[in-house]
């Protein structure tokens, strides 16, 4: 429906955030008696009882700027043989939430913590996840470690899973650090005033590009796609900044993808049942192979993830500005992911996007309930222990997390939406290029290229596809519906 000539009033987008979790059966707020449990569970200090202490190491942590719930810190160290022993230090949430505990149902219930652009609803009450079992600097916390040496072929070696006690050293985020490596900016504070810490930087860029030397040749997937995100000034949209890519959001994914692999071979390794990552075979590869076609390049009629990857890479190389725009064009071919129960080798399904047979998610405990699940997996098997779920209720876990990620993705889409309409709301009349990100008869969707927002094609619709390119006119914005609406002008 157009919105054409028909300005809307300003909105309460924090508001309207709220309204939008509950309307997708979130529950935005903690119940007295998880507030309470969290107060408790954060007056505890670290016990160190029973678990090693790895606080004299060289701990660092990078996230985004604005991120206070911190799940993991990372460490390497080059060995005798060029090697290097890479360690994952992942929030141990699970020593301050106990199975069927208050805040545990809240968690169980709502799946993932939801960014809005606007507000955070956390997963897990704030006196935990941006304190208690967050990994800030110069604070003793407890971790799940996963050490793994990487050698200079970028293979690895099966990994050891164990608690300890952990320090951050340098709290560091993404822009300053990315801006640094990639040769733009001075040495981050942090690292500057840290011992040791300019060197151990230098090196964890080293070994992630080992690591992701190692995925290409085994045909993973890499995107780079555009979202951006919101300028919040007082109660307004005062701008939408995208992130770009850089060496230190590399490292990060680089060491993420290593441990959620290690940690799904550990458990298969011990036959314990356990929710793993799946991303199936494109359905719509005649699709991703029309589109390469257009390129002059032959897919074969098969999926094929080594022969996309090698597809993607030339045209990466070949256009990086126009890089993002066929990205969401395979993004959106390649349906999503899910969560699935492996209990053996024989049950995986295997990971499409990054050419492995084990993967799960196991690093965000702070953020997901699924990593949570799968940690309290991790500690049973470290403490040779029963598996702590019963195969059905992993069944259930699975299917309801993958529920609530998928409601979680609409209500952040929607707010960035109801954002971006908000900021359009002065530019309606204009034209902009774009490149379509969905054709259903449930409508058609485009992204523009600049600024990097979506929305749907009302008029002049038909015959657009996937991944083409058009242009399109600006016609309506309603910020309360999260409504952009689009002509084509071709």
């Amino acid at each position: 429906m157009s919105h054409e000539g028909h300005p809307q009033p300003h909105i309460d987008l924090r508001r309207r955030a709220r309204i939008e979790m509950e309307r997708d059966g979130f529950e935005p707020e903690f119940s007295p008696e998880a507030l309470r449990e969290a107060d408790d569970a954060a007056g505890q200090p670290a016990s160190g009882a029973g678990i090693r202490d790895l606080r004299d190491l060289p701990w660092s942590s990078i996230d985004n700027r604005e991120s206070r719930d911190l799940d993991q810190i990372e460490v390497v160290e080059r060995l005798s043989d060029d090697s290097i022993r890479l360690r994952v230090g992942i929030a141990d949430v699970g020593a301050c939430v106990p199975v069927g505990s208050p805040i545990d149902a809240h968690a169980s219930r709502n799946g993932c913590s939801v960014y809005t652009g606007v507000a955070v609803f956390p997963l897990l009450p704030e006196p935990l996840s941006t304190d208690r079992t967050s990994l800030l600097q110069s604070s003793d916390r407890e971790a799940v470690v996963i050490e793994l040496d990487i050698d200079r072929d970028g293979g690895t070696s099966s990994p050891a899973i164990y608690r300890a006690l952990t320090r951050n050293r340098a709290q560091l985020d993404y822009a300053t650090v990315g801006a640094w490596l990639d040769g733009h900016g001075p040495v981050p504070d942090r690292i500057a005033q840290a011992a040791g810490m300019e060197e151990q930087l230098r090196l964890q860029h080293e070994v992630a590009q080992r690591l992701l030397d190692r995925r290409r040749g085994d045909g993973a997937l890499e995107f780079e796609t555009v979202e951006p995100k919101p300028v919040i000034e007082g109660d307004r949209v005062a701008d939408l900044r995208v992130e770009e890519k850089n060496r230190a959001r590399q490292i990060i994914e680089n060491f993420m993808i290593a441990a959620n692999m290690a940690m799904a071979a550990y458990l298969e390794s011990r036959s314990i049942p356990a929710i793993q990552r799946v991303v199936r075979e494109p359905q719509r590869w005649p699709r991703i192979v029309e589109i390469a076609a257009r390129y002059g390049v032959a897919l074969p009629d098969a999926p094929d993830s080594l022969a996309l990857s090698r597809f993607l890479t030339a045209r990466r190389a070949a256009d990086p500005e126009r890089f993002p725009d066929l990205s969401l064009a395979v993004v959106k071919l390649m349906g999503p992911g899910e969560y699935t129960v492996v209990r053996s080798a024989a049950d995986r399904s295997g990971h499409f996007g990054l050419a492995v047979y084990s993967y799960t998610h196991s690093t965000a405990p702070n953020r997901r309930f699924a990593d949570m699940v799968v940690q309290r997996a991790i500690k049973a098997a470290i403490a040779g222990s029963a598996a702590p779920y019963a195969d059905s209720a992993l069944e259930a876990i699975a299917r309801h997390c993958a529920e609530r990620e998928n409601a979680a993705r609409k209500v952040e889409r929607f707010m960035r939406k109801a954002c971006a309409a908000s900021w359009m709301q002065e530019r309606i009349g204009q034209t902009f290029a774009a490149i379509v990100t969905g054709a259903s008869p449930k409508g058609t969707y485009v992204r523009l290229s600049a600024p990097p927002v979506e929305g749907r094609v009302v008029r002049g619709f038909e015959g657009l596809d996937v991944g083409d390119h058009t242009r399109v006119r600006l016609i309506g914005a309603d910020p309360d519906r999260g409504f952009i609406d689009f002509e084509e002008v071709s």
